[in-house]
């Protein structure tokens, strides 16, 4: 049951990520690595990392909410992140992260903002407006 759980999660992760800053799909969504957030950053790229895991009731909240924000045209610019709160500590570690369903925006190469259990449609609006 567990891993039929974390499947349908990672389902709905490759929708909401399927969208590239241009508008093209992705096959899979983007895992964070630093080499891709340094690219990003270095080409002033506006940046979504989301931090979540398959177990977090908070996160599976602000999966749909962050798949029909990222789908407006509005937002087709952010490049989301996925960092696996389980699996990618030395990532955590480094973004000073200490829990799961923390949302952070980059722009370039400054964070913006960041919010933590954030499930509120118009906060996490307003979060991912202050980075395009």
């Amino acid at each position: 049951m567990k891993k039929l759980i974390k499947l349908f999660y990672l389902a709905i992760l490759i929708a909401i990520y399927s969208i590239s800053s241009s508008g093209q799909a992705h096959a899979e969504p983007i895992s964070y690595t630093q080499t891709t957030f340094n690219e990003l950053q270095k080409d002033g790229k506006s940046i979504l990392v989301i931090v979540y895991a398959s177990w977090c009731p908070t996160c599976r909240v602000q999966a749909p909410i962050l798949e029909e924000l990222l789908a407006e045209k509005e937002f087709n610019s952010i490049t989301g992140l996925l960092v696996d709160f389980d699996t990618q500590k030395n990532i955590l570690y480094k973004l000073n992260v200490s829990k799961q369903s923390t949302l952070i925006v980059y722009r370039g190469g400054k964070e913006i903002a960041r919010s933590i259990g954030d499930t509120s449609f118009l906060s996490i609006e307003k979060l991912l407006q202050k980075v395009i």
